[in-house]
């Protein structure tokens, strides 16, 4: 089966937006064992749009547009499409309802533009938008089935999954099952792990998986995609590549499919009843950010964020603290004294004097004190300002979850300097 997508709008053309729903459905078809074969992206503009319709038409089974649903004149996918499908506009009654409801539960007046939202080609079939005021909606060009997708982000992905994808595998009549592992490491580049793995695909001698890699500083994402005839057969090829995988990439591994390194430190400190305070320099916060993510965490007792070492030094109750290993771990253990907390957490960074080339570099000084004792982390972050930043704060959260854990906190990795 052959896919298109096709993306709409001046913002994507001109690059002004980045397509992240590009990737999204693209990534997602992938997963399912679905092959896309092209890529489009069109401006606001009816020629250009026919014209990018009709080829598409003609080369693809399946064709995704995304985009070009809204209430203004600049959206146009409606009108396109019943152009290139040889039917007039007809207005969809509950869609219209549908708009008017959503108006008047908030209170408001539907603008009367809105109402282009409810206009779709005749004889469509209609797709459901239950997080917003664009429906999406499929017609047949020429040879090719069109689905259409809203552009907000958050409405094109609740289609994509709950909607269209089920429609484009009954499409493909595909009878397999899919399943997508997932692996988040830090510590270890895509090089490397790509030279660990390179045999595991072999593993599955029939040639069902197929080994991935994503990389978004500072975590690598290892992916395994399985295809097979039911859930049953997923587990039993899938067992030992995912033990091969754990045995590779060892204590590099943060946490697994939607898990994340957060979650793990949070639950390694409630296996024990633990609390945590931090202090952080130069990292900006990111640490307790990430710690308390959109909500509070009730491990975390206190938080402390200053680049000034002294000011540190002075909320632990000490009078003086220096820059270096020792520095981190008497703070560490005089923080875990003060607040009370189980566990402490001190990230602290002397920054080369150099500009945001590349070539900066900075030590990195990471204690953590615990009633069993205080374990220190000592490493040189080469690169630029922001990377160096977020290598720390991530070689902080991990020398904090290997404590945990009861694992090695001082294993190098492939971002420092060695």
């Amino acid at each position: 089966m052959k896919i298109e997508i096709l993306c709409t709008g001046d913002e994507i053309l001109t690059g002004k937006t980045v397509n992240t729903n590009y990737s999204y459905i693209a990534r997602r078809f992938t997963d399912n064992a679905l092959q896309v074969s092209w890529g489009t992206t069109v401006g606001d503009d009816r020629e250009s749009l026919i014209l990018a319709f009709q080829q598409a038409s003609q080369r693809a089974d399946a064709v995704i547009v995304n985009g070009g649903l809204g209430p203004t004149v600049d959206d146009l996918s409606q009108e396109v499409a019943a152009y290139a499908a040889g039917v007039q506009l007809e207005l969809h009654d509950a869609w219209a309802e549908r708009l008017k409801a959503y108006y008047e539960s908030r209170g408001r007046q539907m603008p009367q533009n809105n109402i282009k939202q409810a206009m779709l080609p005749a004889g469509c079939e209609f797709i459901d938008n239950p997080v917003g005021t664009a429906c999406g909606f499929a017609v047949t060009i020429n040879q090719a089935r069109f689905f259409f997708t809203p552009g907000v982000p958050h409405e094109m992905r609740r289609m994509i999954d709950d909607q269209i994808l089920p429609r484009i595998l009954q499409l493909s009549g595909l009878t397999v099952v899919t399943r997508l592992k997932r692996f988040h490491s830090f510590g270890i580049g895509e090089s490397r792990a790509d030279q660990l793995l390179k045999d595991i695909e072999a593993l599955a001698s029939d040639h069902s998986v197929k080994l991935g890699f994503q990389s978004h500083f500072p975590q690598l994402e290892t992916k395994l995609a399985a295809i097979g005839k039911d859930q049953r057969t997923l587990d039993t090829v899938l067992a030992p590549l995912e033990a091969k995988v754990r045995e590779c990439l060892g204590n590099f591994i943060l946490c697994e499919d939607d898990q994340t390194l957060e979650g793990t430190i949070a639950e390694a400190l409630a296996s024990v009843n633990g609390t945590l305070a931090t202090i952080e320099m130069t990292t900006g916060g990111s640490i307790s950010q990430r710690l308390t993510g959109n909500g509070s965490n009730p491990a975390l007792v206190t938080s402390t964020v200053s680049q000034d070492l002294q000011q540190l030094a002075q909320t632990t109750g000490l009078n003086t603290a220096t820059l270096d290993s020792n520095g981190a771990k008497v703070l560490a253990e005089a923080l875990r004294t003060r607040s009370g907390a189980s566990h402490a957490l001190v990230s602290l960074m002397a920054p080369d004097d150099a500009d945001d080339s590349r070539n900066f570099g900075a030590d990195v000084f990471i204690a953590i004190a615990s009633p069993t004792g205080t374990k220190v982390r000592t490493s040189r972050l080469i690169g630029g300002r922001k990377w160096v930043a977020m290598g720390a704060t991530e070689l902080s959260l991990d020398c904090l979850r290997r404590y945990l854990l009861g694992l090695p906190v001082d294993e190098k990795i492939d971002f420092e300097q060695h």
